[in-house]
């Protein structure tokens, strides 16, 4: 086993402060004895050495899976040494959970595919698999090793090929290939160019992307680019709701829920709405109700129990519940975007204002009866119109223009929601005589606007550009808007084909 001078050789940062025969211990003092800079620096280092033990593991555990189908009976390798599967063997030679290993395996067979077999038939856009995806050249030029990716597919490598090429450079860690794989799902037949263009963005998502988001976005993305097969995996979903509760053997009554997509969300904003104090949610400003959340935050209580308690609450209470006595001041509900063409037309399917979840567009029709609609003109970046510097707060109108731009917090590999965030101007309303206009405002969650504003951050914006965020250090990042959005407002480049399967 190798000692911790010889893994400290191959990190820049550490190497030569260990002596010959290191020991854990002796990691530890040094490591402990480094300055911020030093420990950064360190860590990036180390992370970029576990990216390529990680791409070793992973080409193994896709050899040991072909050496251990099912094809291969009791001879496989893994079943010789006393597993049911690769992914059993990969657990307990990594030490690794079940969800690791499993992990590991695909990426290794990901890696390992030699393409397309054209023997077999392309499943049908009703049969998507989640698990895999497609993408324009993801390797940076200059790549040592690297091979560069044709800008298109090509009849001769998978059509994951921009992925693999991704991982291979060092630009996607292993569960970050597997987010967007899984996410995009198995393309249907003749989208193949529109899933390696869907991937490709995904895989410049991926630095400023949380796995989750790039797992949710991967998802999302599919369900634009396939709203048919959306619709039939939403129907899908919906057959399969379930609930059901049983007395276990101390006699504890226990619950059990699957979802629909409306239901799932609807939850979703019940429980977001309740506990948003204690989840980090924006500042109030009524003095009732910081009162109210002080003493929600100062709960002993779990957030498991006051969220127990809370659907206790609204099933007793059933339609007749006082919305503020449950909920404060903000009404708890499920909040849909769906397009509308020059023509009228509404789009096949639409998304959650939270969380972006693709839900179909009889959901969306539903809702529209059920509670009405606020039409927001966008242009095709998706840019609500302006409003004016009429009032010095957001109006909850303008509010709504904003989660539909923005998603949710802008702040670079943050993933609250916008029901989670708060209107920040980015010209000051008193320094800068800063309008309240949608174009000069964005969402961020309540600890990106405190670090803003008290941390020597500063957005700007040229006329309807991006959104510039600049460090106190001078350092510039583009906050890029979620890729769904993009893909719902048509602004991705190159354009996406949206796939319609023939009846």
């Amino acid at each position: 086993m190798a000692s911790f001078d010889a893994i400290a050789a191959l990190i820049p940062a550490l190497r030569g402060r260990f002596g010959a025969g290191a020991s854990i211990d002796d990691a530890q003092s040094v490591i402990v004895g480094l300055d911020d800079a030093e420990l950064v620096t360190t860590f990036g280092e180390t992370a970029e050495l576990g990216v390529l033990i990680e791409q070793l593991q992973a080409i193994e555990a896709g050899v040991l899976h072909a050496r251990s189908t099912w094809r291969a009976g009791h001879e496989g390798l893994a079943q010789r040494l006393g597993h049911r599967s690769a992914a059993s063997l990969v657990q307990a030679l990594g030490g690794m959970s079940k969800a690791e290993a499993s992990r590991q395996v695909r990426v290794g067979e990901a890696l390992l595919d030699e393409g397309p077999d054209p023997a077999e038939e392309p499943e049908s856009s009703a049969a998507v698999d989640p698990g895999s995806e497609d993408s324009a050249d993801p390797r940076p030029a200059g790549v040592e090793g690297s091979t560069a990716v044709p800008p298109g597919p090509d009849p001769v490598l998978p059509w994951f090929e921009p992925l693999r090429a991704a991982l291979r450079a060092g630009r996607l860690t292993s569960a970050q290939f597997d987010a967007i794989r899984r996410g995009l799902g198995e393309p249907p037949s003749g989208a193949e160019e529109a899933w390696w263009t869907a991937a490709g963005q995904l895989v410049e998502e991926a630095s400023r992307r949380t796995v989750e988001e790039l797992l949710a976005h991967a998802r999302c993305v599919r369900d634009l680019l396939d709203p048919v097969g959306a619709e039939e995996r939403c129907r899908a979903r919906y057959e399969r709701r379930a609930f059901r509760t049983w007395l276990d053997q101390e006699g504890t009554r226990r619950g059990s829920m699957v979802f629909d997509d409306e239901g799932g969300a609807f939850f979703d904003t019940i429980f977001a709405a309740a506990l948003r104090p204690r989840r980090g949610g924006p500042r109030f400003v009524d003095a009732d109700e910081q009162e109210a959340a002080a003493d929600l935050t100062a709960d002993a209580c779990s957030n498991d129990q006051l969220a127990y308690d809370l659907l206790l609450d609204i099933v007793r209470a059933g339609v007749l519940t006082d919305a503020p006595a449950v909920f404060g001041t903000r009404q708890a509900g499920l909040r849909i975007v769906q397009t509308i063409d020059a023509t009228g037309a509404f789009g096949r399917i639409a998304v959650t204002e939270d969380g972006l979840t693709v839900v179909s567009a009889a959901v969306a029709e539903r809702r529209l009866c059920e509670a009405g609609a606020v039409t927001v003109a966008v242009d095709s970046c998706g840019n609500p119109l302006d409003v004016g510097r009429e009032e010095r707060l957001f109006t909850p109108k303008q509010r709504i223009g904003l989660a539909v731009r923005d998603g949710g917090c802008r702040w670079p590999g943050c993933d609250r929601p916008a029901s989670y965030c708060e209107a920040h101007h980015i010209d000051e309303w008193h320094r800068d005589h800063g309008r309240t206009d949608i174009d000069r405002g964005i969402l961020l969650c309540r600890f990106h606007h405190g670090e803003l504003h008290h941390g020597g951050w500063r957005i700007t914006r040229d006329g309807k550009d991006d959104f510039i965020l600049r460090g106190p250090d001078g350092a510039t990042t583009i906050l890029a808007r979620r890729l769904p959005l993009r893909y719902l407002w048509g602004d991705v480049d190159p354009p996406p084909k949206r796939f319609r399967p023939a009846a």
